[in-house]
């Protein structure tokens, strides 16, 4: 069964976007080799997002590099959200409930990781007991404010393990 990832690429002090959901501090940090990201992309079976997160900022808006993991991602999108768009795209897939989310992207993403973009589905997943991984890049920037990697006020402690063989920020959630 497809495990659940999230992943995402954050400053050193914690921030996956900037200040309403600005991504643009990321495009001159998404030049160069990668051998993590290079190793996950073609695993990735498909995605599973946050609404806010499919409709927010792309670092890479009208180039070649637009889209999930800078254009290169091309497969089954789930986006978790209460209000779909009256017209959505034909290969999204919008559901208003965590759980059968999670159970559409599992079975499209069959043996391969579903991977959760947006901290918000991913702190419900992990405070649903789905989250199974977490893998945070960090590009060299501070950016003082904006969206956390996790931001959940009065939640639990979480232990991690690192996922031997792998990048020291590649971790498994402890159930």
């Amino acid at each position: 069964m497809a495990k659940l990832l999230y992943s995402a690429t954050a400053s050193l002090d914690g921030y996956i976007a900037g200040p309403d959901g600005d991504m643009s501090w990321l495009t001159e940090h998404l030049t160069g080799d990668n051998p993590t990201a290079d190793r996950l992309l073609p695993n990735i079976g498909a995605i599973l997002a946050g609404n806010r997160t499919f409709g927010g900022d792309d670092p890479n808006r009208g180039t070649d590099s637009e889209g999930a993991f800078g254009g290169q991602y091309h497969g089954p999108v789930f986006v978790l959200t209460h209000r779909p768009p009256a017209e959505p795209p034909a290969d999204v897939t919008f559901v208003g409930d965590l759980h059968s989310a999670v159970a559409q992207a599992r079975a499209a993403a069959g043996e391969k990781y579903v991977n959760i973009l947006g901290a918000d589905v991913a702190k419900q997943c992990l405070r649903a007991g789905l989250l199974d991984e977490i893998l945070i890049l960090f590009a060299p920037v501070l950016l003082g404010d904006g969206v956390p990697i996790f931001d959940d006020p009065g939640g639990e402690r979480v232990r991690l393990v690192p996922i031997p063989g792998e990048t020291e920020h590649w971790y498994s959630v402890v159930r």
